[in-house]
């Protein structure tokens, strides 16, 4: 296999705290022999578990960012045992951006999994993770939000696993974290997820959402901040048990149940994030911004559950969803 493009600043066995970066070869029309510089983090304190913690997945997703930002300020390393690696930015170039994808070649990190050393600038960011960085981590947290397009209920997340064992850890990962809800989900286009590569690696996977709406409140950040301390904790990086929080279990079971819209005009919901709905309950409304004196199509649930996202622009298109339910397990 090609070695990857990419070269670290830091040293990942040097005990003590390093802000480095992960730098990696970018030739263009401003700087001939430029770089695409992430910055990371690495916290050492003898021998122990290995924490990967990171954000910016997506480049408009601003809570795991800001957490984890805060967290390379105040971790020292006399704090923990064993190892802490953090990059609140995985897709640097997208969050300078804004934007949920990378500016520089259209890539959507998340997927862009396992990667390609050869390929894209995205491509070779994902391979790094893959090859480098997940193998040298026991649990990996990745937190995401709704970014600009989506407004989501807090949750810690994991999936259903063909190894009930490692599949129980997972779990006891993502209730660990210490959301208001976890859930078992059903993921989209899940063969090319930073989850999937975590998971066939062997290694303990939990992801979250975090609200979104394209910025932050002070309760989601707290939320972050205190989640990231407990999956430290949960890992045996960080003394003492992860504080106990309540947490209401829910499953997204399949595809289904992310509702795309198949017309353009104006949202309007007829529910609130968190209400439950029963089957053929109407979830929206969408009104035509062409004409006046058309009805609206509604759309209604197809079958029972919890709306947990929303589509968070009042605006939708043929193919965005604007909806996601999920129902008690």
């Amino acid at each position: 296999m090609q070695d990857s493009a990419i070269s670290a600043t830091v040293d990942f066995h040097q005990d003590g705290v390093q802000h480095g970066f992960l730098k990696l070869p970018y030739s263009h029309d401003q700087s001939a022999w430029g770089n695409v510089m992430i910055p990371i983090t690495v916290i050492c304190n003898g021998e122990g578990p290995t924490a990967l913690l990171t954000g910016g997945n997506h480049g408009d997703e601003y809570e795991g960012i800001t957490a984890l930002l805060k967290l390379a300020n105040r971790l020292g390393a006399e704090e923990i045992s064993g190892r802490v690696i953090i990059v609140p930015m995985m897709n640097h170039p997208a969050v300078l951006n804004g934007t949920r994808t990378s500016p520089l070649d259209g890539g959507n990190l998340n997927r862009a999994f396992p990667g390609n050393p050869v390929g894209t600038l995205t491509e070779k960011i994902a391979d790094y993770f893959t090859r480098y960085l997940v193998p040298l981590a026991d649990v990996v947290l990745d937190m995401h939000s709704g970014g600009r397009t989506l407004d989501l209920l807090p949750f810690a997340a994991t999936h259903r696993l063909a190894d009930a064992t490692f599949g129980a850890r997972c779990l006891a990962g993502a209730q660990a974290f210490g959301a208001p809800y976890t859930l078992f989900m059903a993921e989209l286009e899940e063969a090319a997820l930073f989850d999937s590569v975590v998971e066939s690696l062997g290694r303990v996977f939990i992801s979250t959402e975090l609200r979104g709406g394209g910025t932050t409140t002070p309760g989601t950040v707290a939320l972050a901040e205190q989640g990231v301390d407990n999956v430290l904790r949960f890992a045996g990086i960080l003394p003492g048990d992860p504080l106990p929080v309540a947490s209401q279990a829910l499953e997204i079971p399949s595809a289904d149940y992310y509702r795309v819209s198949q017309h353009r005009g104006l949202l309007e919901f007829a529910v609130e994030l968190g209400d439950w709905v029963q089957q053929g309950d109407v979830l929206a409304r969408v009104y035509s911004l062409e004409r006046t004196g058309e009805p609206p199509v509604d759309y209604r649930a197809p079958f029972a559950g919890m709306l947990i996202g929303r589509r968070h622009p009042a605006r939708v298109d043929v193919g965005d969803t604007f909806a996601v339910l999920a129902v008690k397990r």
